[in-house]
């Protein structure tokens, strides 16, 4: 890129933006004039026809007139006042209305022009605009037709603290007025014209001010050639950037080398309870592959809960130990850790290999003899939380890095458990399905292996929701189910009673069950404020049997294991996202009997909330979750924006723009084959890897 190119002129340069306004456009993240260019309107608003005041009928309109009258009006009822503006123009006037916008009558004033554009009704006076868009246009500009406002199709955009979307309009058209014929575009003419994409300069001034026919509905839906092709480039630049981060890692030789030997074989048939699946036996197929080559394992392996990806992992883990490395399975909670510490340590009885457990809570004896085992390479698995990260950690050979449940882990510990070894292989775990093009950003770096069937016996758990008003007859059926000799777990989104929200909490639950719908049944409460010592004698004693109800908060959303457990009710189950309801419902339904999840909710209900109650009685599947899921939050809510590594992208969208994201990634795949390390679209891409998408810490 060369320092005198337009695009990267600072904003300050452009007429009209002094320090206050460089300010407020530097506070939504715009600097330069690509930065403004690329970020499209909100909407886009037809005011190609401004009709006249008198022809005004039912309906969305758009009309030009003179400010005549302005005044707030005093209404009957306490605290709610309505702002009335009357405008004219030579064929009559119309009224324009604003309920409690009292702050108005300091921004209208009569003789100015103003443009009205919104929907129209009619009333005993005539013609009126409920809440009108506005803008205040030059007369000038009006009769020369040269207005960049209205007389055409306007584009909305969203106001930046005291830059209105007539301010900033303003400045675009100055912006592109400023743009020479040829700049610099991302995309290399063979790929525009495989595609019949416009040029980037052609895209960037027809998405801003459409030429006349073009269709608005379109527009909005963000689906004309202008439009897709600048999320194309967005899409195309963050792949190039990804496959360039990915080539960083691929391309660098392991310092030591792994092979499956007769005997390797054989330590894992100990380890083995069961036979696998069939999915089961194709990720551990890709694993092992990619353990054997000599440059780093990235993968990801996704799975369903109670998909057994565990199992796949530890058979992974025997194979990298009898090659003399050490391995670390890292979880995100200290609860979810002791349960991989149980399994695992039953599982290596009967196998050379020793493991250790290490987390924050620890006793300091406890700790200081598992790191001294970590140390000198007499523990060949580590099992722990973030206290695996912490520097006293240090691992003699660490060959094998694996993640469970990545979405709970930042970027930067990723990047961090990785740099405890000399390049090791990296395998991440995840019960959370990921919609494919979520997959292609977040996790775009590794090589994906999906388990999608089940272990044989299982049955998919009955799911129904129910309004409060029916809780009696739910804890009726755990009595029941409890009688029958099942357990159950009754779910609740906070510990303890609050003022600040009006919802039941674990503690007094757990006491008004005791003595209400479930006395006389075996109780445990579990949170996340016990300690670690008493959380584990509670689940220990659930596990064995010696309690009936669990009474406990989403700490045992992820990984906990009780194949007795067969009824599991959700307290205010609207307050639950939906990838955290299906997880939740993923601790039952994992023994050989039929199981039950009811979810409990208060009305009224949200219509986000409805959806996520609806998609869990549709469907037990996963990834048909993870796909409604993204379609109801979006890919920020659904990973936490930042601590995921999502990217920041300025026009994408990915719930929007998934078929583009796909097609960006094949069109990133052959540039990378085809353009050497210097061309303009490999160094535009990272360039933008760490500024643009602000992923630099993505390890």
């Amino acid at each position: 890129m060369t320092p005198d190119d337009p695009l990267q002129a600072p904003l300050g340069d452009l007429p009209g933006v002094g320090p206050s306004r460089a300010a407020a456009l530097a506070s939504a993240g715009l600097h330069t004039v690509e930065d403004l260019l690329l970020r499209f309107p909100l909407r886009y608003e037809d005011r190609g026809h401004i009709v006249a005041i008198a022809s005004l009928r039912p309906g969305v309109a758009t009309v030009s007139g003179e400010v005549l009258e302005a005044e707030v009006r005093p209404t009957r009822r306490p605290r709610f006042t309505v702002f009335e503006v009357t405008v004219g123009d030579a064929s009559g006037t119309a009224r324009a209305v604003f309920f409690n916008q009292r702050f108005l009558a300091q921004v209208f004033r009569p003789g100015q022009q103003v443009v009205l554009h919104g929907k129209v009704e009619w009333t005993s006076l005539g013609a009126q605009f409920q809440s009108p868009q506005y803008e205040f246009v030059d007369v000038t500009a009006l009769s020369d037709g040269d207005s960049v406002h209205t007389g055409r199709i306007v584009p909305v955009y969203e106001r930046i603290g005291p830059l209105t979307p007539k301010l900033q309009r303003d400045l675009v058209a100055r912006a592109l007025d400023r743009l020479p014929e040829s700049i610099t575009d991302p995309l290399p003419q063979e790929a525009r014209r495989a595609r019949g994409l416009p040029s980037r300069r052609e895209a960037l001034l027809d998405t801003h001010f459409p030429p006349e026919g073009t269709s608005v509905e379109v527009l909005n839906a963000f689906r004309t050639p202008a439009q897709i092709r600048l999320i194309l480039e967005e899409f195309v630049l963050f792949q190039l950037a990804l496959a360039e981060q990915r080539a960083r890692v691929v391309t660098r030789a392991k310092p030591h080398r792994v092979e499956v030997s007769e005997a390797t074989r054989a330590l894992a048939r100990r380890v083995l309870p069961f036979t696998l699946t069939p999915g089961q036996k194709e990720a551990l197929r890709d694993i092992v592959t990619d353990l054997q080559r000599p440059t780093p394992m990235n993968r990801l392996l996704q799975g369903d809960v109670g998909a057994g990806k565990t199992i796949v992992a530890l058979l992974a883990a025997v194979v990298a130990m009898a090659n003399g490395l050490q391995v670390v399975l890292m979880a995100p909670t200290e609860l979810l850790a002791e349960q991989h510490a149980r399994t695992v340590a039953a599982r290596l009885a009967d196998t050379p290999f020793r493991s250790v457990l290490l987390t924050g809570s620890q006793r300091s004896v406890a700790r200081r003899d598992a790191l001294a085992c970590i140390a000198s390479g007499e523990a060949q698995l580590v099992i722990g939380t973030h206290a695996v990260l912490e520097d006293p950690a240090i691992f003699n050979r660490l060959g094998l890095v694996i993640i469970d449940e990545q979405h709970r882990f930042g970027v930067g510990q990723r990047a961090r458990l990785r740099s405890k070894g000399a390049l090791p292989d990296v395998l991440v775990m995840t019960a959370t399905p990921i919609p494919r093009t979520l997959t292609l950003t977040a996790y775009g770096d590794l090589d994906v292996s999906v388990i999608r069937d089940l272990p044989p016996g299982r049955q998919p758990v009955l799911t129904t929701a129910r309004p409060e008003v029916r809780r009696e007859e739910a804890y009726a059926f755990v009595r029941e189910q409890v009688a029958e000799g099942r357990q159950a777990y009754v779910v609740l989104p906070i510990i303890e009673d609050s003022d600040k929200i009006d919802v039941r909490a674990a503690v007094s639950m757990e006491a008004d069950l005791r003595a209400g719908p479930l006395a006389g049944l075996r109780l445990g409460l579990l949170h996340g404020k016990l300690k670690a010592a008493e959380k584990q004698a509670v689940m220990q004693a659930f596990v064995a049997h010696a309690l009936d109800v669990l009474v406990t908060t989403t700490v045992i959303e992820v990984g906990v294991d009780v194949p007795n457990a067969s009824v599991m009710i959700v307290e205010h189950a609207e307050r639950f996202g939906l990838a955290q309801l299906h997880q939740l419902r993923g601790r039952v339904g994992r023994g050989a009997e039929q199981s039950y999840a009811i979810l409990l909710f208060e009305r009224p209900l949200s219509e986000d909330a409805r959806e996520r109650l609806k998609a869990m009685t549709d469907t037990t599947d996963g990834f048909v979750i993870a796909e409604r899921d993204l379609a109801i939050r979006g890919p920020g809510d659904m990973f936490g924006t930042r601590q995921a590594g999502m990217p920041t992208l300025r026009i994408g969208d990915l719930r929007r723009d998934q078929d583009l994201m796909t097609e960006a990634h094949a069109m990133a795949r052959v540039l990378m084959e085809h353009l050497p390390p210097d061309a303009v679209s490999r160094r535009l891409a990272r360039q933008a890897w760490a500024g643009r998408f602000n992923l630099a810490q993505v390890g």
